[in-house]
């Protein structure tokens, strides 16, 4: 790729360009437009993006016309909504943050649009739905609403359905609360439609989407002691084809993937995959930089992804020893973790996401970079999200970091990279060539410039 990503399209080469940017320019961000999670629907027609302020942004892919062939990574706002509001526990003298840690869409059934979006402790399903329609002429009040007098009724009506202007109305149609002590980092649509998952720091809980006050622990693996706490879980996903199977990521780097019909409890693992630690490279900062941030499996559900602080990890199912693939993001930073460590950094919560066809992968990194690894050819790319190439279908080129010695015109010194820029989300099309990358405040949508 280099610049060019070769085969992702069809077999064309195509570059990166930028489409749009979303969110206010200014210096001072407010924290509660902060984006949390970033999310296309299943059929990449709607963007959802969730902030700290407990908001909900839905965007609506804009249809191509003509005159605007290019318009194919244009999206506009759809629908605003205050999914979280902040909360305060009592009991533990906690204050529950709104903001929004996941989205996760329904696959449509009908006209209406469903999603997923979880605070720290409280999941709610949302309906999207248009209004285009309202009743006019009541028998039992005027046009403004007001109830009539009834001996002013003379005659029966019938109401009739008049044009409005189009209505986005987000309803909440379930809240699913009070079944986390911890807080809640995961939560996944099962394949079966019918069912979920949410996973906190400690268990995982199965729910149905129709029932709210009851949910089966399916994994717990809280210690009798707190003290000999060792783990934590950090991810956690359904497969997308087989309903019964599911994984979840521990902060020791491990992933283990479990099988609903062995028992209703899933304490002992069917597959656990680990990758040996080389003894050579081990420093006060390996377990730390081992710690899974995110877990994804492949649209085909053959492979699933992890990425951990330096690293994107892709894994064949059938081998649980090593992963097949591994894929450096930014080992430059190897020899800064010290620094990293010390501004908690280290810290940072990476996601990552596959292409529609599973043969790219996608994942942040800091001073607003993200990279793009290929698997067919190996190539990689570092691309920036910024605002200096935000003119329209402006080439995005591709950024390189100099790591000692002699620094060439168009690197960046590792010295000089911003750590409080950085890609923590980002998505991709379910079916093109579209991402979404969320920088801070602002939501950069790039798409490919076939050449």
């Amino acid at each position: 790729r280099c610049g060019v990503l070769t085969g992702v399209a069809g077999g064309n080469d195509f570059q990166w360009c930028f489409s749009q940017v979303k969110g206010a320019i200014d210096e001072d961000v407010a924290e509660a437009d902060i984006i949390s999670t970033v999310e296309f629907n299943y059929s990449g027609e709607l963007l959802a993006t969730g902030d700290k302020g407990g908001r909900v942004v839905i965007f609506q892919h804009e249809q191509e016309s003509k005159n605007r062939p290019h318009l194919r990574g244009e999206y506009n706002v759809y629908s605003t909504f205050q999914s979280h509001e902040p909360e305060f526990d009592y009991l533990k003298s906690l204050e529950i943050e709104e903001k929004i840690n996941k989205i996760r869409w329904l696959p449509q059934q009908n006209a209406a649009h469903f999603l997923l979006s979880t605070n720290d402790k409280t999941i709610k399903l949302w309906k999207i739905s248009e209004r285009d329609k309202r009743a006019e002429g009541y028998n039992l009040k005027d046009e403004d609403g007001r109830l009539r007098e009834p001996f002013r009724i003379t005659s029966l009506r019938v109401p009739v359905l008049m044009p409005m202007d189009l209505m986005v109305e987000a309803s909440p149609r379930r809240i699913f609360a009070n079944a986390h002590t911890y807080h809640i980092n995961s939560i996944s649509v099962n394949s079966d439609h019918e069912t979920y998952l949410s996973a906190d720091d400690l268990r995982i809980n199965l729910w149905h989407l129709e029932i709210t006050d009851r949910s089966f622990n399916i994994v717990d693996i809280k210690p009798a002691n707190m003290e000999e706490l060792t783990e934590v879980i950090t991810a956690a996903e359904c497969h997308p084809h087989q309903c019964n199977v599911f994984v979840y990521s521990s902060s020791k780097g491990t992933i283990r993937l479990c099988d609903m019909r062995a028992a209703a409890l899933c304490d002992r693992h069917s597959k656990f995959f680990e990758e040996p630690e080389d003894p050579s490279s081990r420093s006060f900062f390996s377990e730390i930089i081992s710690s899974i941030s995110d877990v994804k499996f492949s649209h085909s559900g053959r492979y699933m992804m992890t990425r951990d602080y330096l690293s994107v990890k892709v894994w064949d199912l059938n081998m649980e020893n090593r992963p097949v693939e591994t894929y450096q993001v930014h080992e430059y930073l190897r020899s800064k973790l010290c620094s990293l460590y010390e501004n908690d950094c280290i810290f940072d919560k990476f996601e990552c996401c596959w292409n529609g066809s599973d043969s790219a992968i996608m994942t942040g990194s800091y001073n607003n970079f993200f990279r793009m690894f290929d698997r067919n050819t190996r190539r990689d790319i570092t691309l920036e999200a910024s605002r200096e190439s935000s003119k329209p279908r402006a080439t995005l080129k591709p950024r390189k970091v100099s790591t000692g010695g002699k620094r060439k015109k168009d690197e960046i010194s590792v010295d000089s990279l911003d750590f409080n820029k950085k890609i923590l989300h980002t998505a991709w099309h379910p079916k093109d060539n579209v991402i979404a990358v969320a920088a801070t405040n602002n939501l950069y949508i790039f798409q490919d410039k076939i050449n």
